[in-house]
């Protein structure tokens, strides 16, 4: 991972100016924003919902990194979080979360929002 810009975000010398899902793997998805759309009229953005976060459960990851977007305003809905809670998770605006999981060790799930 090298870094981000507003809108966009550059992992392995590539540049998406989508969310993405960086995986144990070490592969970058699309972030599935579906899953959570129908909360968008609650929320006045797409926010990250539990339906999006089932991937932990196959992928295992020892630590999830959620970069909340520039400016860190990506909302979380309270599923989620307490999703979140059961993994080692570091939840802060993308620019902070990036050079985070760029020098982690241990398998990891990056959810990645590039803007707000």
């Amino acid at each position: 991972m090298v870094g981000m810009r507003w809108g966009t975000v550059d992992l392995h010398g590539e540049v998406y100016d989508y969310d993405v899902v960086v995986h144990t793997d070490g592969t970058v998805t699309k972030r599935k924003k579906k899953r959570s759309k129908h909360l968008k009229g609650e929320y006045g953005h797409t926010p990250l919902s539990r339906g999006e976060l089932d991937l932990l459960i196959t992928e295992s990851p020892e630590v999830v990194y959620v970069g909340t977007g520039y400016e860190g305003a990506l909302p979380i809905t309270p599923d989620a979080r307490e999703m979140l809670d059961a993994y080692s998770a570091v939840v802060a605006p993308t620019p902070e979360i990036v050079p985070l999981a760029e020098a982690e060790k241990r398998r990891f799930v990056a959810i990645i929002h590039v803007t707000c």
